[in-house]
């Protein structure tokens, strides 16, 4: 079988000989026992060389390994089995990605899409509140309101300011739901259920439910702590706007495992608290805290986009004789 002939002005190659050396060449072509290639050492000139000193199998063979971007591109990507093809479906709703080059980790039960320097980063929040199981990633400490008692404290947190510091005004929330062996949730879904035989009970599942509502509540922030106050839950989506309250909408990923929260409206300045809303009279009392300060520093534990590196491979000398 003859050899592949190739001209292209545009492209440098190399022609590699059977005595391991090579000519870089702008393009060649084989006709008959002679190879005619244009030198890109001599500014185009035409040469010819014997055809039987070329290795045209190692001149193919570094064309595919140093091809473009463009032209891997262009190649076909390879066909997965329904099976795998499946399984790299669910690995990829597992960590969706939010951003360029930055996905949701697994192990990680709430995170906020924030932007520092221009660079978009996934914050972990931290959840606060009494009695928290640490071992669990989302804790619940069900307690009963009445929606219709004017606004009174429910929960203290310890120290003026969260930890974790947002810099935009519209940040982007996530929350793993599902089971506690993560199974993902679908529209169909039952709700996480907690009997607390009508006083304030608590549990520790790993992960939220999708039937739950979240908001932000601001905090009054006073000496040494930061205080949420109660709200009427039967107002939420009405008409009359709740003070310090903003909803959120939500939105399953395709999976079902990660809820995404979008506040309804900008967040001002402050300390804020993101709520879990079970039903119109209970609320989940273990909160994740977090402020919205656009000069603060970068958040320590922030993930950062991580570009992919495409694969490459390397490509040993040729041995002829012994010799490299």
């Amino acid at each position: 079988m003859d050899p592949p002939s190739t001209l292209d002005m545009n492209k440098r190659t190399r022609l590699i000989l059977k005595d391991g050396s090579y000519q870089v060449v702008l393009g060649y072509k084989l006709d008959g026992g002679i190879v005619r290639y244009r030198s890109a050492e001599r500014a185009g000139a035409v040469e010819e060389i014997p055809a039987a000193l070329v290795d045209f199998v190692a001149t193919k063979k570094w064309e595919a390994d140093h091809a473009s971007a463009e032209e891997q591109a262009a190649r076909p990507a390879p066909v997965l089995s329904p099976e795998l093809a499946m399984e790299e479906a669910e690995r990829q709703s597992r960590t969706p990605e939010v951003a360029p080059n930055l996905r949701l980790p697994d192990e990680d039960s709430v995170l906020v899409l924030d932007t520092f320097q221009a660079v978009p980063e996934l914050v972990p929040l931290d959840q606060q509140g009494g009695d928290l199981n640490k071992q669990t990633a989302h804790n619940m400490l069900k307690a009963a309101l009445n929606p219709l008692a004017s606004a009174h404290q429910i929960l203290e947190i310890k120290g003026e300011k969260a930890d974790h510091q947002i810099h935009v005004p519209d940040p982007v929330f996530y929350v793993r739901v599902g089971d506690d062996d993560g199974t993902p949730v679908s529209s169909g879904g039952g709700s996480l259920v907690v009997d607390t035989h009508g006083a304030a009970g608590r549990a520790t599942p790993s992960s939220g439910s999708e039937k739950s509502k979240y908001v932000i509540v601001h905090v009054d922030v006073r000496k040494g702590l930061r205080v949420v106050a109660s709200f009427s839950i039967n107002l939420l989506g009405g008409v009359k706007q709740q003070v310090d309250v903003v909803e959120t909408k939500a939105d399953v990923l395709p999976g079902g495992h990660w809820l995404r929260l979008t506040p309804k409206q900008p967040l001002e300045f402050g300390e804020y608290a993101l709520m879990e809303v079970i039903s119109e009279k209970e609320v989940n009392l273990s909160v994740w805290d977090f402020g919205v300060h656009p000069t603060a520093k970068e958040n320590a534990d922030a993930i950062k986009p991580e570009e992919r590196k495409p694969a490459s491979l390397t490509r040993r000398r040729q041995v002829v004789d012994g010799r490299e």
